[in-house]
């Protein structure tokens, strides 16, 4: 019995007896006595109550992974009882052949950190996929107290995305740009172009991004190793595990192995006193991809290949060992072969990353691709800017035969200059461009007469006039119905349509029928 199921007791216990008493000073110290008691109950709340009212499913361990406690929703969901988990090991738990599997528990009891992950459910008919996340709980020293476990079914997602989405747009409406529902922000637009060399590196993806193999990316400064990183993650099977990303250059020498290792707590001076989880282990299970390899210190090869071999790893100041399953990705700029002849890079390593070597060509080698690319940009930036912008015959011409030496990322600098200093128009002088790139003379051709435009980013449509019989009424009914399906065909569902329009969800199926929208039809 808790503290306030005893409040509760002896409050029932007091009226009993005052119902009894016939001595009027008693009953009045004893109706002081149930106020005082009242009120303290009042102020303070039954926290297994509010928990047990739950529709979520809860699971509390000790610190050392013992169930506590379930909440009746825990049982309802799961059909898991309390005679199934209490006082066991949750580890004993896991497993296809057991109760469920996810380890979100075990994690948080090895990491000290929350963790989320998805989990299956046996003990139902059907085995039910949901998602569980687990929150550590610390005493007042630090040292872990309990590990409380959060669980809902994996359809749930969907309505909690809608309701995400519409607290972004409400909170980017005040702060614009401050997040993002988009799940892959960390990763590239996907490779532009798909002739010649880079048509070859896009057969090959399709071959290896599928496997474990280990991928050594190499190019000039700019051509786009990153996106071909990007989309080997992409096309793999690892594709919704962790992706992580590190430039071993950005990071001292010193820093680097920390991050990439983590430590234990106390590992040396100035050492989070709770330790730190390295990349390899947020990488777990997922992908790592190592950026500017080639200027990885020595000492800190030998680690790197030794995790590469075996998959495990120590954190510094740690002794057990951390069981791996990463796939690497590695990109540099460097000439390898030449610094493992200069004695920088070791030969062992070198030969661990170059299971599958691909080299990014140049952009001054993708003339092909080039007017995609800046289709691609112009694009992009005019939407950015909410302009519209064109280039001429000459002018892509030229800018074929500037040598680019900081090659794609160069170009999207150069196009989003040319976009922000075009006229009202979309256009740019030829001098504009003379004085950005400066081709050397001998290297153009003819200049034509009159050049064509050849891109576009954004096209006037002649403007279409009513008849003139037509009525405002009409009109308006028109406008409102074309108006109505734009949103519908773009939107998932009628929630989202309202918000759009800011009308009731019951004006839009009113609208619906009124003009004999297809609804039904348009959403299959």
């Amino acid at each position: 019995m808790n503290q306030y199921s005893a409040i509760r007791e002896v409050r029932r216990l007091l009226r009993a007896v005052m119902e009894q008493s016939q001595r009027p000073e008693l009953i009045e110290q004893l109706e002081e006595i149930d106020v005082r008691l009242k009120a303290f109950h009042d102020r303070g709340i039954d926290f297994k109550e509010v928990v047990d009212g739950l529709d979520d499913s809860i699971m509390i361990t000790d610190a050392e992974g013992t169930v506590l406690y379930i909440n009746p929703a825990y049982t309802r969901n799961t059909e898991i009882t309390e005679e199934d988990v209490l006082n066991r090991d949750v580890r004993s738990l896991i497993g296809k052949d057991k109760l469920f599997t996810g380890g979100a528990v075990t994690s948080v009891l090895e990491s000290g950190k929350s963790a989320f992950r998805l989990s299956t459910t046996y003990k139902t008919g059907e085995p039910l996929v949901g998602y569980v996340v687990g929150t550590p709980i610390f005493k007042e020293d630090g040292s872990l107290r309990q590990v409380v476990a959060c669980s809902r079914p994996i359809v749930t997602l969907s309505s909690l995305q809608e309701d995400f989405e519409a607290f972004v747009k409400e909170i980017n409406a005040i702060h614009p740009k401050t997040i993002t529902t988009d799940s892959d922000k960390h990763l590239s637009e996907g490779m532009i172009g798909k002739y010649g060399s880079l048509k070859q590196i896009d057969t090959l993806l399709d071959r290896v991004a599928p496997t474990d193999a280990s991928v050594l990316i190499t190019g000039e400064s700019g051509v786009g190793k990153e996106v071909v990183a990007d989309e080997i993650y992409r096309r793999s099977l690892r594709k919704n595990k962790p992706y992580v990303k590190i430039n071993c250059a950005s990071i001292p020498g010193h820093l680097l192995e920390s991050e990439l290792f983590g430590y234990e707590k106390g590992a040396f001076t100035g050492a989070n006193t709770k330790g730190k989880v390295g990349l390899f282990e947020y990488a777990n299970h997922g992908t790592l991809m190592l950026d500017e390899i080639g200027d990885m210190p020595m000492d800190l090869q030998v680690k790197l290949l030794r995790a590469i071999q075996s998959q495990e790893i120590t954190r510094i100041g740690g002794t057990r060992p951390i069981k791996l399953d990463i796939r690497f990705l590695a990109l540099t700029n460097a000439d390898l072969k030449k610094k493992v002849a200069e004695g920088s890079f070791r030969q062992d390593l070198y030969y661990r990353l170059n299971v599958i070597p691909i080299a990014v060509p140049a952009l001054r080698q993708r003339t092909e691709d080039f007017e995609e690319l800046c289709r691609h940009f112009i694009h992009r930036f005019t939407k950015k800017y909410d302009r519209t912008f064109c280039l001429t015959e000459w002018q892509i011409d030229y800018m074929k035969r500037y040598q680019w030496p900081g090659n794609i990322r160069e170009l999207e600098n150069v196009m989003e200059y040319l976009i922000l200093c075009s006229s009202g128009i979309g256009r740019i002088e030829d001098d504009v461009l003379r004085g950005l790139l400066n081709v050397p003379e001998e290297n153009l051709g003819p200049q034509p007469a009159a050049p064509a435009i050849v891109e576009c980013a954004q096209e006037e449509e002649p403007e279409e006039l009513p008849p003139e019989d037509l009525d405002f009424n009409t009109a308006v009914a028109g406008f409102e119905k074309k108006l109505l399906e734009q949103v519908l065909k773009e939107s998932s569902n009628l929630r989202e349509a309202s918000r759009k329009l800011n009308i009731n969800a019951s004006t839009i199926c009113r609208k619906i029928k009124q003009y004999g929208i297809d609804y039904e039809n348009r959403r299959s």
